[in-house]
C-alpha cells in the first residue's frame, strides 16, 4: 500500500476541516474480527479528496446520506467524489484484530485465557481500525461507544462511562490527531487514584494486578510529582481531563502518549526483583509520556518530519522533571551511558539524518527516523539550547508556543519564533547548524607546554560550524577534579589547565553532542584513575569515548577490555554495569573480540566483583546477571537453581530462574525437556516467551524458530522478540551459518505478513550480527539496493550492516 506523502497531506489539509469523529464498536463478533463504523463531520473546500481505512470488509459507504461504492476502495484509500461544503461520512467496516501491536491489538493471556485490547494508532496505525482523515495535522474531537463482554472495561482518550452491561461512551475529547487515539477494552484489573483534581488509573492483565498494587504507590507517586513541576513549568494546567496508564500485552515499544489514556509496555509491571535503574527507567518513561501531553499531544507537528520536537522534548524534559522531583536516581547518568551512546551509534551509520529533517520522507520512511538521533540527539542539543538560553528565555518561548497552538499544530519555525520572541538571539543560524545538518564533530584535548588545547574537527561528509559550550575535566591520580568552562566555537581553543593532569576528558560534565577523544597519557592512566572519579555521567562519557573509538578501529578493543575489567571492580552504578556488560556482550565478545579467552576473563572478573558486593543491593543483581551472561559454570548456575550456594541477598525468582535457563541451554547444558519443565512452572504469558527464547537457543530449536519469525503472522511481538533474540550466539556460528544466508533471501517476506515498528525491530533482533565476514557485507548490500524490500527492513539491515563493517574494520587492525 502506498503511504501519505507530505504533498497529497497539505492537500488534503487545505481541502478539508474535520468538525468531529463519533466511532462505534462491537467487540463482540469474534476472535478474528469486529466491527467499527466511523461517522466523519468534516468541511470541504474541494470536490475531492480520499479517506483511510484499510479493512478486512468494507460493508457500507455513505456520503451525505447517498451509498459510495465499497469496491472503489483501493490501497486503504477510498476515493470521495462530490464534496459539499458541510459533510457526513459514515464507513462501516469488518476490522481485522492485529498481531503485532499496531492497530487493534488482540492478545490472549496463556496463564488464564482471558482476552485483552488496546489500541495503537501512531504512524499508519489508525486506518486499520477505523476509518479516518490519517495525518497529525486534521485534528478533531472524538466520540466513541463500545459494546462488549459484559465482564470488561473500556478507556480511552475520553472519560468512559458504562451506560448498561457491555456497552460503553467515552465522553468527546479535545481536538486530537488521528496516531493519538486509543481505546483499550478487556477484563483489565484497574486502580484508581486522584491528584490535584486529575482523575488517575493503572491497569493491567489480572494476571498482574497483585504485581501492579505492590507498585501503585511508586507509580502514582511519580506521576503527581511530575504533574506539579509540568504545572509550574508551563503554567498550563494538564488539559485532557482523566489520566490513565495502562499496562498492556504485545506492546511494541515502551510507551505511547495517547492523551488521557498512555499505554506500556506491560513488561514495565515487575513480576521478579529488578535494579534500581529499571526503576528509575520506568519513572522516566512515565514522565517521558507526560510530557507530550503538552509538547506534542496538546500541540503536535503539522508532518513527521517535525516529530523529532515532540520525542526530542519529551526525552529532555523526562531527565529533567525526573532527576528533579522523583524519588529516583541516576536520570542523567542513564542519558549519558545508555540512551546518548544509542544515539552516537545511529549518527554514525549511512542512515544518519538531522535532527530535522526536509519534510521529504512520505509518513512509512518518517517511522524509520524513529532513532536515536531524533530521541538522544535531539535532547542533547536541546539541554545545551536550554543552557544557553537560561531557563527564563526558554519556557518563556515554550510557554508562549503551547499557547498560541493550543489544539493545533506547529512546525519548527514557529517554535523558534518564540523563543526569539522570548528573548533568544540568532536561533536561525543555530537551528541551521545543529538541527538542519547530520553527523558530529569530534573533540579531543592535547597537551601543550603550558596548558590544553582543545580541537574540534568536522565530518567532511556533513560540513558544519557548531559551537560547543562545555567543560574540560583535569583529574589528577587520586580522581580529584580541576574545571574549566569553555565555549569551543572554532577549530581550537587553548585553556588553561594543568598539561601533567593524569587525566584530561572533554566535555566532562556531558553538555555537548560530540565525539569525545582522550589522549594516549589519559587511556594509559585509565585503569588506576577511571575509579576514583565521583561523578557517573563523567565516568559515562569517558565510557562513550572507549566505546567509539574501539568502534572506530582507534583502540585495541583489547585496551578497552582490560580498562573495563579494572573498571568494574569499582564501578558503583548499577546503571553503567548494565551498560557496559550489554556493550560486552553485543560487540565486544563476538564481534571485535573472539570469544575464548576473552570471556571467561570476563567472568572471573565479575564473580569475584559478586563475592564483594553488598548483599540484597540493586547492584549485587546487576552484577550477577552480569555472571550469568558470561559465566561457562554450569554447576554454578544449577546449583543456584535448586536453591544451593545462592549468594546472599539474592532472589531466585521467576524472571531471574529463566536467565539461569537460557544459559544453561547456551552451555549445552539444557535442552528442550528441560524448558518444558521450566514452563511447566510458569504458564504465564510472560513464561510462554521465555520459554520460546530458550527454545530458540537450543541446537534442535532453531530451525522451528526460524520458520515462526518469518512466516507466522499470528505470533505476538513479546513471543516473537523473544524467539528472535534467542536465536543468534556468538559461542553457536557454526550451528547458525546456514541461517546467515536465508536471512537475506527471507527476511524480505516479513514486511508482507507484519506492518509499523514490528518490521523492523524483529530485523534488529535476528540480523547476523556475529557473522563478521565481508561476503555478508556483500550480501547485505544487494539486500539493501532491492526497492522490492519494505524501506524498513533496507533501512534497518543497512544500519546493522554498517557495525559488521565496522566489525571487519576492528578485526584487521588489532587482529
Amino acid at each position: 500500500m502506498p503511504a501519505l506523502t507530505v504533498e497529497e497531506a497539505r492537500t488534503r489539509a487545505a481541502a478539508l476541516t474535520v468538525s468531529s469523529y463519533e466511532i462505534a464498536f462491537d467487540l463482540t463478533t469474534g476472535p478474528e474480527t469486529f466491527r467499527a463504523v466511523s461517522t466523519i463531520r468534516f468541511e470541504a473546500r474541494d470536490e475531492r479528496s480520499f479517506v483511510d481505512v484499510k479493512p478486512q470488509e468494507l460493508t457500507k459507504v455513505t456520503l451525505n446520506g447517498a451509498n459510495l461504492d465499497v469496491k472503489s476502495l483501493e490501497d486503504g484509500r477510498l476515493q470521495l467524489e462530490g464534496l459539499q461544503g458541510e459533510n457526513v461520512l459514515v464507513v462501516d467496516a469488518v476490522m481485522k484484530y492485529s498481531a503485532d501491536g499496531e492497530g487493534l491489538q488482540r492478545s490472549v493471556d496463556a496463564g488464564d485465557g482471558r482476552v485483552y485490547l488496546y489500541g495503537m494508532s501512531s504512524l499508519e496505525s489508525a486506518p486499520r481500525y477505523f476509518a479516518c482523515f490519517d495525518q497529525p495535522d486534521l485534528k478533531a474531537p472524538y466520540t466513541m461507544t463500545v459494546k462488549c463482554p459484559e465482564d470488561w472495561i473500556v478507556l480511552g482518550n475520553g472519560a468512559a462511562t458504562q451506560t448498561r452491561p457491555g456497552e460503553w461512551e467515552l465522553k468527546q475529547t479535545p481536538p486530537l490527531s488521528t496516531y493519538f487515539v486509543t481505546l483499550v477494552a478487556g477484563p483489565f484489573h484497574l486502580i484508581k487514584s486522584e491528584h490535584d483534581g486529575i482523575p488517575l488509573g493503572l491497569a493491567c492483565r489480572q494476571s498482574l494486578k497483585e504485581h501492579l498494587e505492590k507498585d501503585k504507590e511508586d507509580l502514582f507517586g511519580v506521576t503527581a510529582q511530575a504533574f506539579d513541576e509540568y504545572h509550574r513549568l508551563f503554567g498550563y494546567r494538564y488539559p485532557f481531563g482523566e489520566y490513565h496508564q495502562v499496562f498492556v500485552p504485545d506492546f511494541n515499544l515502551g510507551a505511547m502518549e495517547n492523551p488521557g489514556c498512555v499505554t506500556f509496555a506491560d513488561s514495565l509491571v515487575f513480576r521478579s526483583a529488578v535494579t534500581d535503574a529499571e526503576r528509575s527507567l520506568r519513572a522516566r518513561i512515565v514522565v517521558h509520556e507526560m510530557a507530550h501531553m503538552w509538547f506534542g499531544d496538546a500541540v503536535t507537528m503539522k508532518w513527521w518530519n517535525d516529530l523529532w520536537l515532540n520525542e526530542s522534548f519529551a526525552e529532555y524534559m523526562a531527565n529533567r522533571v525526573a532527576h528533579d522531583v522523583t524519588d529516583h536516581k541516576g536520570h542523567w547518568t542513564d542519558f549519558a551511558f545508555v540512551r546518548k551512546w544509542w544515539g552516537l551509534q545511529a549518527d554514525q551509520r549511512r542512515s544518519t539524518h538531522p535532527v530535522a529533517a526536509d519534510s521529504i520522507k512520505d509518513a512509512r520512511q518518517s517511522l524509520d527516523d524513529f532513532d536515536g538521533i531524533s530521541y538522544a540527539k535531539g535532547a542533547a542539543v536541546l539541554k545545551q539550547l536550554a543552557a544557553y538560553l537560561g531557563d527564563e528565555v526558554f519556557l518563556k518561548g515554550v510557554n508562549a508556543h503551547i499557547d498560541a497552538h493550543e489544539f493545533g499544530n506547529a512546525d519548527l519555525h514557529e517554535f523558534i519564533a518564540k523563543l526569539t520572541e522570548a528573548g533568544a538571539v540568532e536561533l536561525p543560524n543555530w537551528s541551521a547548524q545543529w538541527l538542519r545538518t547530520a553527523g558530529l564533530d569530534t573533540i579531543s584535548a592535547e597537551r601543550t607546554a603550558t596548558g590544553i588545547r582543545l580541537r574540534r574537527s568536522t565530518p567532511q561528509a556533513h560540513p558544519a560550524d557548531r559551537p560547543h559550550k562545555l567543560t574540560v575535566g583535569a583529574y589528577d591520580e587520586s580522581g580529584r577534579l580541576t574545571s574549566f568552562p569553555v565555549l569551543l566555537d572554532r577549530d581550537s581553543v587553548d585553556i588553561e589547565l594543568d598539561p601533567t593532569a593524569a587525566v584530561i576528558v572533554p566535555d566532562a560534565a556531558d553538555d555537548t553532542w560530540a565525539k569525545i577523544r582522550l589522549d594516549a597519557t589519559s587511556l594509559a592512566n585509565l585503569p588506576a584513575v577511571l575509579p576514583q572519579i565521583a561523578d557517573s555521567t563523567t565516568r559515562g562519557v569517558i565510557w562513550n569515548s572507549i566505546r567509539d573509538a574501539v568502534a572506530d578501529a582507534e583502540l585495541d578493543p583489547r585496551q578497552a577490555l582490560a580498562i573495563l575489567l579494572e573498571a568494574i571492580k569499582h564501578e558503583d552504578s548499577d546503571i553503567a554495569v548494565g551498560s557496559l556488560l550489554r556493550w560486552l556482550d553485543d560487540r565486544l565478545l563476538g564481534a571485535y573480540l573472539p570469544q575464548d579467552p576473552y570471556r571467561a576473563q570476563a567472568a572471573a572478573a565479575l564473580t569475584k566483583r559478586l563475592a564483594e558486593t553488598p548483599a540484597g543491593s540493586s547492584l549485587q543483581l546487576a552484577i550477577t546477571r552480569a555472571v550469568v551472561a558470561t559465566t561457562d559454570d554450569a554447576k554454578l548456575l544449577q546449583g543456584w537453581l535448586d536453591g544451593t550456594g545462592v549468594p546472599s541477598g539474592l532472589q531466585v525468582d521467576t524472571d531471574f530462574r529463566w536467565s539461569l535457563v537460557l544459559r544453561l541451554v547456551r552451555l549445552g547444558v539444557y535442552g528442550k525437556a528441560e524448558v518444558d519443565a521450566a514452563l511447566a512452572n510458569d504458564q504465564s504469558t510472560e513464561g510462554v516467551a521465555q520459554a520460546a527464547r530458550c527454545l530458540a537457543a537450543t541446537a534442535d530449536g532453531k530451525e522451528a524458530a526460524w520458520q515462526r519469525i518469518m512466516t507466522d503472522a499470528t505470533v505476538g511481538v513479546n513471543e516473537l522478540f523473544a524467539i528472535a533474540e534467542g536465536f543468534w550466539d556468538p559461542a553457536q556460528t557454526e550451528l547458525t551459518a546456514p541461517y546467515v544466508d536465508r536471512y537475506f533471501t527471507e527476511i524480505a517476506h516479513t514486511g508482507e505478513i507484519r506492518s509499523g515498528m514490528a518490521v523492523a525491530m524483529t530485523v534488529v533482533r535476528i540480523f547476523p550480527k556475529y557473522a563478521v565476514d565481508e561476503a555478508v557485507i556483500e550480501r547485505a548490500d544487494a539486500l539493501i539496493a532491492d526497492e522490492t524490500v519494505a524501506p524498513s527492513i533496507r533501512r534497518t539491515t543497512a544500519d546493522h550492516t554498517d557495525d559488521l563493517r565496522r566489525a571487519i574494520a576492528v578485526r584487521r587492525t588489532f587482529g
